[in-house]
């Protein structure tokens, strides 16, 4: 038997966090992991555009990842999960600054601001840092607001939009993509 898709439970604006609370569809949690579900999403679209196994890889490990970032800003704080959700640990943060000191021992040194573009892969990479800073921007405001959202979500939120940056060039670089440096107007 199927299982249908639409449960129309959510037809008047609500939704349930993990732990039964419901709560409007504008709420910030629902908000920032619909972000994270965003920069998921683009995260694929990255790894679709790559033909590097090992960066494919990486890329896999990092939605797995924001699955469950996500996991853990749907649960209710003020409850606890009747379910397992993963956990986030430390050294998924130390793989990220791994990749990227990795990544750039071979880019050049950069001296100028980059302006996004030059192939569909780069350009993709920064839509998905853009994505990333705002979701890190979301669970800011909810730390700020004192509810309960775990530092390191954060702290890897953080470090894998500059992981992107650098993926950005990275993936440029692999391609014989030039970089497009700003020059300001002045």
């Amino acid at each position: 038997m199927a299982i249908k898709i639409y449960t129309k439970t959510g037809d008047k604006g609500k939704t349930s966090l993990i732990g039964g609370t419901k709560v409007p569809k504008s709420n910030i949690r629902i908000d920032s992991y619909g972000t994270v579900d965003e920069l998921n999403s683009f995260i694929g679209l990255v790894n679709d555009h790559l033909q590097d196994n090992r960066l494919k890889s990486l890329l896999k490990e990092i939605q797995d990842r924001l699955f469950t970032i996500g996991s853990s800003l749907a649960c209710d704080p003020e409850k606890e999960p009747l379910m397992k959700i993963p956990d986030l640990k430390e050294a998924d943060v130390l793989m990220l600054e791994e990749e990227i000191d990795t990544m750039n021992e071979v880019l050049p040194v950069m001296k100028n601001f980059i302006i996004p573009g030059g192939h569909v892969a780069v350009s993709t990479a920064h839509i998905a840092r853009c994505v990333c800073r705002r979701a890190e921007r979301l669970c800011v405001q909810i730390m700020e607001a004192g509810s309960f959202i775990d530092p390191l979500v954060i702290k890897y939120l953080n470090r894998l939009s500059d992981f992107l940056f650098v993926l950005a060039r990275y993936i440029g670089h692999m391609l014989n993509v030039e970089e497009i440096a700003w020059k300001a107007r002045v």
